[in-house]
């Protein structure tokens, strides 16, 4: 397949990685060109913008940051979806508002193109080697197209249903992330101030019931105060509740725990930890 690749970061730039290594012609744009060179070096195709990308490809992939990014990348003079040829598809792999992906899949079946949200999950150890998680939204004729390619850079595709349903779950999923690794951070607070043993406590949280995959994940990192390893930055993940609260609203669900998690992500973004993972909120709860 011929395959564009909008966005070049930790995620874009391993999605379009693996596709070069399973041997796809891959084009590839950024916002800074100087992301693209070891893709390029790799057998990439650079071009100068989304359209030119997009122009004569069978796929184009937009892994980028939030709603205005996608905009930028998908609409105007030079979007993707004024290149696109007539039956290519278009993949949104970021995770936006369930408003815009539901208004970008309007805006991409009147341009000709078949729409797919397909919000991603997983670290950037995930997104290098392949094994990333796709929460995939698209008729089921579709999906069982584009399928074999995902596969190349995931290794869970889980289709949930029409347009939007991968980005509402994607969404609720990153709800539930954040949550969690709140009370963890409280947890471990508790645990450091009452003086216990913390390599003893890291075997029982990570051993125990407790111990989900993000916790397990995330309890080292705490309890060293490593949070400049970035795998998701906290500004994308206030971005992704923010969004999650919104869509929360619209369909009448009173989420909480949600709100809290979000509130405790904001103002460690007022400490300037925004580009940190967003596992340094547990510097808030210590004190």
């Amino acid at each position: 397949m011929h395959i564009a690749v909008l966005g070049l970061g930790i995620m874009g730039g391993g999605i379009a990685s693996n596709l070069l290594k399973a041997g796809h012609a891959v084009t590839v744009y950024n916002r800074t060109a100087e992301k693209a060179q070891p893709l390029i070096a790799a057998g990439a195709t650079w071009a100068a913008t989304p359209k030119v990308a997009a122009t004569d490809m069978d796929m184009v992939i937009s892994v980028v940051g939030d709603d205005a990014a996608s905009r930028t990348m998908w609409l105007g003079e030079s979007g993707a979806l004024g290149g696109m040829r007539p039956g290519a598809v278009a993949l949104e792999c970021t995770t936006l508002s369930l408003d815009w992906v539901r208004e970008l899949a309007g805006l991409a079946t009147s341009a000709g193109a078949r729409f797919v949200d397909a919000p991603m999950a997983g670290s950037k150890v995930a997104a290098a080697a392949g094994q990333l998680t796709l929460y995939v939204g698209a008729t089921p004729e579709l999906f069982e197209e584009i399928r074999p390619a995902l596969a190349h850079f995931a290794a869970t595709i889980i289709h949930f249903g029409p347009t939007g349903s991968g980005a509402i779950y994607k969404l609720l999923n990153n709800m539930i992330v954040a949550v969690q690794v709140a009370a963890l951070a409280e947890g471990i607070a508790f645990a450091e101030k009452a003086g216990l043993d913390m390599p003893t406590v890291h075997k029982a949280i990570t051993t125990g019931a407790i111990g989900s995959p993000v916790v397990k994940m995330k309890t080292q990192a705490i309890i060293d105060r490593n949070h400049t390893d970035t795998h998701f930055a906290l500004r994308w993940m206030h971005k992704d509740l923010t969004y999650a609260l919104r869509a929360a609203d619209q369909l009448g669900i009173a989420m909480p725990s949600g709100a809290l998690a979000h509130e405790l992500l904001r103002m460690a973004m007022q400490h300037g930890w925004s580009d940190q993972d967003f596992a340094v909120v547990a510097e808030l709860v210590r004190g």
